[in-house]
């Protein structure tokens, strides 16, 4: 479903980031990235994403190619095919649990008919995760691993094909992360969602079907 050829990318304070980086992922994959710290994890993520661009190479999704998307167009690419978990959990510190699930919806245009069934995917999302309770309350309110559950469910209102995780365990604890770990999966599972995961934890990436490490620019088994 997604295929990254020959791409790279360079920063004027780092370098060369990636470099001629090649990618295959088929529908329903979990890959875990992994690699020390600043050798590109999210910054592929971002290019997969379109968040960023390579500065050559080509990424091709579903067999259309989308690298040289327009920014309308990646952020339509974004909100019909892509879910972000980050570290940090992001939730806006003003809004209810369940309004900060429901943002990625207000980005598309939907029938009422289409958002009645987005609303049902996110109750039912909410009610696997074991956040139904947390509906009214605000981020400030409930724990870090709490946060990162809700915004799983965010990143999956929308029914992506992809989950791009980078590094959605770092500020857990062993617990909470092993939780968070294992609902990846079942999502991964369940709902079809490719997933791919940029990690420092090799706890994490052994629950994967595949493990890549990024080194000198390139993936490697």
């Amino acid at each position: 479903m997604l295929s990254i050829k020959n791409i790279s990318k360079s920063f004027i304070q780092r370098g060369l980031v990636l470099d001629n980086l090649c990618l295959e992922v088929k529908e329903g994959d979990s890959v875990a990235i992994m690699g020390p710290s600043g050798s590109g994890k999210t910054t592929l993520m971002n290019i997969i994403g379109l968040l960023d661009k390579p500065d050559k190479g080509e990424i091709i999704f579903r067999d259309t190619p989308v690298a040289d998307y327009s920014d309308d167009q990646s952020a339509e690419y974004r909100n019909r095919n892509i879910g972000f978990v980050f570290q940090d959990h992001l939730l806006l510190p003003h809004l209810t649990i369940e309004e900060n699930i429901y943002l990625p919806l207000l980005a598309a245009d939907y029938t009422k008919q289409e958002l009645a069934e987005k609303y049902s995917h996110i109750d039912l999302l909410m009610t696997r995760t074991g956040i139904s309770e947390l509906r009214t309350k605000l981020p400030s309110q409930i724990s870090g691993g709490e946060a990162q559950r809700v915004a799983l469910v965010r990143a999956l209102a929308n029914n992506p094909s992809i989950l791009l995780a980078d590094e959605p365990t770092g500020s857990l604890d062993s617990k909470n992360a092993d939780i968070l770990g294992e609902l990846l999966l079942e999502m991964n599972r369940e709902f079809a969602v490719t997933l791919l995961i940029a990690t420092h934890s090799i706890d994490l990436a052994k629950k994967m079907s595949g493990i890549l490490h990024l080194e000198d620019g390139k993936l490697v088994i």
